[in-house]
């Protein structure tokens, strides 16, 4: 079964934890990801 998102959602889960397990600065995870800066300093 997959993952269900509303409509206004810009990652899944495993690339929120992606985000959170890297040491890498926010302009290139955001960059490498493809979404706003913002989204991941969330």
């Amino acid at each position: 079964m997959g993952q269900v998102r509303h409509g206004s959602a810009t990652i899944t889960h495993a690339v929120r934890a992606a985000i959170q397990l890297s040491r890498a600065l926010i302009a290139a995870l955001s960059k490498e990801l493809g979404i706003n800066p913002k989204t991941v300093a969330k």
